[in-house]
């Protein structure tokens, strides 16, 4: 069996007027609401976090993964109706969109041929704990872009991703196309943990995952 582990992290529904930033806890919400409050729309955005590790070579971060290639084309193809930009060009190819960049810089997809906001201004410093910049990435993704991010991980990089869609669904059936040849596959519930030592399950209890840490096989359905 594959040693190689990739891990799906997502948040659905959350709050778009809400969005939290990376690092930040959100305290539990005041129960004082009116009628009015109630019936006004409620904007939700889905938060997806791609991770990965070798546990043969103990590397951590998406692009160990020997499998990164495919992993990404497989993205690729789930978000093939999209027009790729990043701030210095735009691109033909996922792959070669997420190698141009920087930590802490983003791909911005759309269904449009161009866009009308300056990329730079979602990007922060590669280290930065404080997170994104939360005005700019809410006007993006309310707009109807995909952002992604580069995260810096122990040994690489991980990616972060941010729709107003909740596309789970496009995105689940092309890497399950991946199982069990390429990497053990774990859809995880973000709402589940909050501990570093839960991000890194796969090093201590690979075999019995904690509740919502979900192992994706070749016959799982959604």
């Amino acid at each position: 069996m594959s040693t190689d582990i990739f891990k799906l992290i997502f948040q659905h529904d959350q709050r778009l007027d809400k969005l939290s930033e990376p690092g930040a806890t959100e305290k539990p919400k005041q129960m004082e609401s009116s009628i009015e409050d109630f019936m006004k729309p409620d904007p939700t955005y889905s938060r997806f976090y791609f991770s990965g590790s070798d546990l043969e070579s103990e590397q951590f971060g998406l692009n160990t993964l020997s499998a990164y290639d495919q992993l990404i084309n497989a993205l690729g193809t789930a978000l093939q109706d999209f027009y790729l930009f990043t701030f210095r060009d735009q691109f033909t190819s996922l792959n070669e969109a997420i190698s141009s960049l920087d930590f802490g810089e983003t791909v911005v997809l759309n269904k449009k041929e161009e866009i009308s906001f300056d990329i730079s201004d979602l990007h922060v410093v590669a280290n930065d704990t404080n997170g994104y910049n939360k005005e700019p990435l809410k006007k993006a993704i309310e707009t109807g872009n995909i952002i992604i991010y580069k995260v810096k991980a122990r040994d690489g990089f991980d990616l972060q991703m941010f729709s107003m869609k909740n596309i789970y669904r496009d995105m689940f059936f092309p890497l399950q196309k991946l199982v069990p040849d390429h990497f053990r596959f774990f859809s995880i519930n973000g709402k589940k943990f909050n501990t570093e030592r839960h991000f890194y399950f796969e090093t201590w209890t690979l075999d019995r995952p904690p509740h919502g840490f979900e192992e994706v096989h070749p016959e799982t359905v959604l």
